[in-house]
C-alpha cells in the first residue's frame, strides 16, 4: 500500500504541475536577403526541440504555434545560402525574429524575445538528433554542469548524478579518482558496463577487452553529461548498461581569453586548484584545463596527489570544414589502506591494516577530429583516437583477516594499454512519405588494442616501488591483442507530425587473444602457496555479432513525449577475466561472454517549470557473470563464472519542478525540490546450482531513492539532498557473511545527507559544503581485489570550501 500510495502522489503532482505549465505561444518571423533586402521565400525552418518544420511563404514570412516555454534552435535553410542556427528562448509572451540572410553572415536586426535565464529545473534529455547521432525513442538524460551545485573538485557522484535515476554508486575514494558506477543490476566496478567516452570517443582501457574507466574527467572541466541507457548498443558499442560521454568546456567564442581560477581547501588535508584558459581568436577556438589535487584520506594510509590536463583546439578551416584536436594526460600515485572484516569495520572505519598497499595511473589520450558539412541535410563527423595508459598495483592482497606480513615480498601488477581507432558516422536528412521528414545515420569503426599484463613480486618495503624485485619469478606475463570492426546504422521515420520509430541494426567482428603464461598456484589448508606449475598458453576468441533494436516516440504536445524501445545487447569477457592471479578470486577456465536485451517504455516532459520522466524497463541476461562464494580445503576464495540467466524488472520515477516559477512566472527565487526513485525486482532464474536459482542478483538495491530541494535568490543558491540505498548483496549466492574473506556478505542499507551552498558576486563565487551532514558510517562495496580486499569504508562527514574567480 505504501509503494501504490507513493506512485499515486506522484502521478498526480505530475499531471497538476503539467497543467501548470502547458500554456502556448507563437512564433512569427521574417526571412530576408541582406544585400537586396528582398524576401527569401521557400526557406526552411526547423525548430527544435520538437523537430518543426516550416517554410516562408512569397513574402518571407513564418509563423508556428502553440511553443511552450523553453529555450529553442532555431536553423534557416535556403538554396543559395549557407545554412544559419540560431538559439533563442520563450518565456510567457510571443516571439518575433526578423532575419537576415547573405552568403556568410546572420544579422538579428530585431529580437524580441522576453530571456528568461533560469536554471531551476536544470536536467534535461538528447534531443531527437544531435549532431551525428540519434536519440528518438531512447532513454536519455543530460546533466548540466554549471546547474549543479556540489563538490566538483572531489567528483562528487553521489551529487552529481543525483538525478540520474537507478544509478547504484561504488564509493572506492572520497576524491573521485575512479568513477564507479552501475544501474538496473549492473557491476559498478570501474563502470565497465557502460560505453565510457569523452568528447564522443573511447577512454577506457580497452572497450571490448578491457573496459576498466581508471580515469573520471574533471566535474570542473565538465559542460555536461551525456547518459543513454542500454538502447545505445546499437551505436556506440554492445554493453548492457549503455554509454556515458563526458562532454569538456570549450572556449567562449565572443571572447578572446577567459581565465577561471578555483582553490578548494577540505578537511583531512585536502587541496585542489584549478585553472583553465578558453576563448576564440579568428577562426581557432581554444580551451586548456590544469588541476592539481591532493589529500591526507580520511582513513590511515589514505593519501594521494593526483595532476590532470586537458587541451582542445578548434580550426574552422572553411565554412563547412572544421579540425579540432584534443588532448588529456591524467597522472595520479594512490595510498590505499586496504579492506576490513565486518568486526573491523564496526570498531573503527577508518583503521587500516595495510601500510604497504599503493596504487599508481598514468593516461593519455589524444584524439582528431574532422567535422564536414555538405549541404544543409548532410554532414559527417570523423575522429580517431588513441591511448597510451599504464596501471600499476602493488602490496598485499592477502585475506584481509591475516596480519600483513613485511618480511615477504608484496604483489605487482603491471598494466600497460596501448590502442588507435576510429569511428566515422554520417547524418543525412532526406523527405519521405509525401514531405515527411527522415534522418538517417550510418556509420563505422575500426580498433585495434594492445593489453600487456604482467604480475610478479615486489620488495618488501612500504614504499611506492613500482618494480619486479630482482631474482623473483613472474607469476604470469601476457600480451592481449584484440581488434573490433563495427558497422552501424539507425533511421528515424517521421510517420506523422507526432509519431515516427527509429528501426537499427549493428554488426561487430570481435577478436581477443591473450599469448603468455602463468604459474598456477596450489594451496594449502591456511591459504598459503606450497607448489606451483608453470604454463604457457594462447587463447584466441574470434565471434561475428548482429544485434537490432528498434525504438518509438510519440509527442503529445509540445516537451510531451512518450517512447519506448527494445534491443539487444552483448558483453565480452574481460581479459581480466582470464589470468590474474589472486587469492581471493578464481576464474572459471569455461567463461563464455554475457548476452541478453533491453527495453524501455515511459512517458516524459521538461520545462522551465517541470521535469519528469516516468518509466519501466526490463532486462533479460543470458549467462550472466558472476562471483560464487568457494571453499576449499577450508580455504575461501570466489569463483568468476557464468552464474545463471536472470531478469531483471524495475520502475523508475524523476519529477523535479521549480514552485517559485509556477506560483509567479517572474520570480527571482528558486524552490526547486525533487524525487528520484528507483523500484528493481531482479532475480537468477533456471539456474543449474541449487545456491542460486532463485536468488536475487547482486549489486541490485531493491530501493534507491534521491530527493532534495535546491533553493536560491539571485546570486545566493543552496541544495541539500538525501540518497537511501536499501541493501544489497554482493554475490549470487546471497551470503549474509562469508568469513574470513570478507569479500562476500550483504552490503547493508545505508542514507547520506549531502549540504551545498553556492555565492556568486561579479567576477567571484564562494562554495561551500558538509558531505555526509550526519557523519553516517557505512560502506558500497567489498572488493576482491584492490583497493581491497574486503569492506571498502565510504568517507564519514567532510568539509569545503572553494573560491572561484573569472578574469
Amino acid at each position: 500500500m505504501a509503494l501504490r500510495s507513493f506512485i499515486s502522489l506522484i502521478l498526480s503532482i505530475v499531471v497538476c504541475t503539467t497543467a501548470w505549465a502547458q500554456k502556448s505561444y507563437t512564433l512569427t518571423g521574417n526571412v530576408n536577403n541582406q544585400k537586396k533586402g528582398d524576401p527569401v521565400s521557400e526557406a526552411e525552418i526547423m525548430v527544435q526541440p520538437g523537430d518543426h518544420i516550416l517554410k516562408t511563404n512569397r513574402k518571407g514570412d513564418f509563423s508556428l504555434p502553440a511553443l511552450k516555454n523553453g529555450k529553442y534552435l532555431l536553423s534557416v535553410f535556403a538554396d543559395e545560402y549557407e545554412a544559419q542556427y540560431l538559439h533563442f528562448e520563450i518565456n510567457n509572451s510571443d516571439t518575433s525574429l526578423n532575419i537576415t540572410l547573405n552568403s556568410s553572415v546572420i544579422i538579428l536586426d530585431e529580437v524580441t524575445i522576453d530571456g528568461h535565464k533560469d536554471e531551476e529545473v536544470n536536467h534535461a534529455f538528447l534531443h531527437d538528433v544531435e549532431g551525428t547521432a540519434i536519440y528518438s525513442g531512447k532513454k536519455s538524460e543530460v546533466v548540466q554542469m554549471d546547474a549543479v551545485i556540489a563538490n566538483k573538485s572531489t567528483n562528487n557522484a553521489r551529487q552529481i548524478y543525483n538525478h540520474i535515476v537507478g544509478l547504484n554508486i561504488w564509493e572506492s575514494d572520497g576524491y573521485g579518482l575512479q568513477l564507479g558506477i552501475g544501474g538496473r543490476g549492473l557491476n559498478p566496478n570501474r563502470t565497465t558496463n557502460f560505453n565510457t567516452r569523452q568528447n564522443g570517443y573511447d577512454m577506457s582501457a580497452d572497450n571490448m577487452g578491457y573496459p576498466d574507466a581508471y580515469y573520471s574527467p574533471p566535474s570542473e572541466m565538465l559542460e555536461k553529461i551525456e547518459i543513454v541507457r542500454g538502447a545505445s548498443s546499437l551505436q556506440y558499442g554492445t554493453q548492457f548498461g549503455g554509454m556515458i560521454n563526458f562532454v569538456i568546456n570549450k572556449g567562449k567564442e565572443d571572447k578572446k581569453a577567459e581565465v577561471i581560477l578555483r582553490n578548494t581547501v577540505g578537511s583531512y588535508g585536502f587541496m585542489n586548484t584549478s585553472t583553465s584558459v578558453g576563448g576564440k581568436v579568428n577562426k581557432v577556438r581554444y580551451y586548456t584545463f590544469f588541476q592539481y589535487k591532493r589529500a591526507d584520506g580520511w582513513r590511515e594510509n589514505n593519501d594521494f596527489k593526483q595532476y590532470t590536463g586537458h587541451t582542445n583546439l578548434q580550426y574552422s578551416l572553411t565554412k563547412k570544414l572544421t579540425l579540432s584536436f584534443d588532448y588529456t594526460y591524467m597522472h595520479y600515485l594512490a595510498h590505499q589502506a586496504g579492506g576490513l572484516t565486518d568486526d573491523q569495520f564496526e570498531e573503527d572505519p577508518r583503521k587500516s591494516y595495510r601500510n604497504r598497499n599503493w596504487f599508481k595511473v598514468n593516461w593519455q589520450m589524444p584524439a582528431v577530429f574532422i567535422d564536414y558539412r555538405f549541404n544543409n541535410n548532410t554532414f559527417i563527423n570523423n575522429r580517431t583516437f588513441g591511448l597510451i595508459a599504464e596501471r600499476h598495483a602493488l602490496g598485499n592482497l592477502g585475506v584481509i583477516s591475516r596480519t600483513d606480513d613485511e618480511s615477504i615480498n608484496r604483489d605487482y601488477m603491471l598494466g600497460k594499454y596501448q590502442n588507435i581507432g576510429n569511428e566515422t558516422r554520417l547524418i543525412h536528412k532526406y523527405n519521405f512519405l509525401k514531405e515527411k521528414r527522415g534522418t538517417l545515420l550510418v556509420g563505422a569503426r575500426i580498433f585495434k588494442g594492445n593489453t600487456f599484463s604482467t604480475q610478479g613480486e615486489a620488495n618488501k618495503s612500504a614504499a611506492a616501488d613500482f618494480y619486479f624485485e630482482e631474482g623473483t619469478r613472474l607469476k604470469s606475463d601476457y600480451a592481449n591483442p584484440s581488434f573490433n570492426l563495427a558497422l552501424f546504422t539507425e533511421n528515424i521515420f517521421r510517420l506523422t507530425e507526432k509519431f515516427s520509430i527509429t528501426p537499427g541494426v549493428r554488426f561487430e567482428m570481435i577478436d581477443t587473444k591473450s599469448d603468455g603464461f602463468y604459474y598456477q598456484p596450489v594451496y594449502d589448508l591456511a591459504g598459503n602457496v606450497i607448489a606451483d606449475n608453470g604454463s604457457e598458453e594462447v587463447i584466441q576468441n574470434k565471434r561475428n555479432i548482429v544485434l537490432a533494436g528498434i525504438g518509438a516516440s510519440y509527442t503529445f504536445k509540445e516537451h510531451l513525449e512518450a517512447y519506448g524501445n527494445v534491443s539487444q545487447n552483448y558483453k565480452a569477457i574481460s581479459f581480466s577475466d582470464l589470468r590474474i592471479q589472486n587469492t581471493n578470486q578464481r576464474v572459471d577456465p569455461n567463461l563464455q561472454d554475457e548476452k541478453g536485451l533491453s527495453a524501455d517504455i515511459g512517458i516524459r516532459n521538461v520545462t522551465h517549470k517541470i521535469k519528469y520522466d516516468v518509466s519501466a524497463f526490463y532486462i533479460r541476461y543470458f549467462d550472466r557473470i558472476g562471483d560464487l562464494p568457494q571453499r576449499q580445503n577450508g580455504y575461501v576464495y570466489k569463483l568468476r563464472t557464468n552464474v545463471s540467466d536472470a531478469n531483471i524488472l524495475g520502475l523508475e520515477f524523476l519529477v523535479e519542478t521549480n514552485i517559485a516559477t509556477i506560483l509567479n512566472d517572474s520570480s527571482k527565487y528558486i524552490f526547486s525540490p525533487f524525487v528520484n526513485v528507483s523500484f528493481i525486482d531482479a532475480k537468477y532464474i533456471g539456474s543449474a546450482a541449487a545456491a542460486v536459482s532463485g536468488n536475487k542478483v547482486e549489486f541490485v538495491p531493491q530501493v534507491n531513492l534521491k530527493g532534495g530541494l535546491k533553493a536560491g535568490y539571485k546570486n545566493v543558491k543552496g541544495s541539500f539532498q538525501v540518497a537511501y540505498i536499501s541493501e544489497q548483496f554482493s554475490d549470487a549466492t546471497n551470503a549474509v557473511s562469508f568469513p574470513p574473506g570478507y569479500t562476500a556478505g550483504i552490503i547493508p542499507s545505508y542514507m547520506v545527507m549531502d549540504l551545498s551552498l553556492a555565492y556568486s558576486y561579479k567576477r567571484y563565487t564562494l562554495e561551500t559544503g558538509v558531505n555526509n551532514l550526519a557523519n553516517l558510517m557505512y560502506f558500497t562495496r567489498r572488493a576482491t581485489g584492490y583497493p581491497g580486499p574486503g569492506i571498502i569504508p565510504s568517507d564519514g562527514r567532510s568539509v569545503y570550501v572553494t573560491l572561484q574567480v573569472k578574469l
